[in-house]
């Protein structure tokens, strides 16, 4: 087990309680003064890790989209098959919202405000690029519908968002069947 120095411990303890508040309270209700709070640290102390408010949740945002995205392509392979690539990717995808959910619903969060700025966005869309790459490729090989790739993701992914939530909210029970049938459900919306 890798031992984190005090320093890391109460950055971790930062994005933690950013994660935490925000998934419960959103962006504008959550000040810094609640984030140092549950992070158990004083409120100066953000500021020797962070500039202000938005730099930490942009810093966020960036971090745990790259967990996000690195997890997601951690078994994939650009010799896979379109279709092979496109599962094995969404599967860990589903995975990753599955079991961090608390991280899953952050971004689902920060996918819907104003508050993410356009660097940092453009910085989580770059961690995307292999699956980007392997649409591109489906396209060309006509395996995947040549549209726009907001649209692809729209109908293949974002449903997973969905589903964490009414699991959340105790609407419904996310089972093994109902991720095979999601699966094919996301498949068959994006190919020809």
């Amino acid at each position: 087990m890798i031992k984190l120095s005090k320093s890391e411990i109460k950055r971790r303890a930062l994005v933690d309680a950013t994660i935490t508040l925000v998934n419960n309270s959103g962006f504008h209700a959550t000040p810094i003064s609640k984030i140092a709070k549950m992070a158990d640290v004083s409120p100066a102390t953000i500021y020797l890790y962070f500039e202000n408010k938005q730099d930490l949740v942009n810093k966020v945002f960036v971090e745990t989209k790259q967990a996000f995205t690195t997890y997601a392509f951690e078994s994939y392979s650009e010799n896979m098959s379109v279709e092979q690539g496109f599962e094995v990717i969404w599967k860990r995808i589903a995975d990753f919202k599955i079991k961090q959910v608390k991280n899953a619903m952050f971004l689902a969060q920060c996918d819907n405000t104003p508050m993410i700025d356009e660097d940092s966005r453009q910085e989580g869309v770059r961690y995307l690029q292999p699956l980007v790459d392997l649409w591109q490729r489906g396209k060309d090989e006509q395996i995947i519908k040549p549209i726009s790739d907001y649209l692809l993701y729209a109908y293949s992914i974002n449903p997973l968002s969905f589903l964490i939530v009414m699991q959340e909210q105790g609407t419904f029970k996310i089972k093994e069947n109902h991720i095979e049938e999601a699966y094919q459900a996301a498949w068959d919306s994006i190919k020809l």
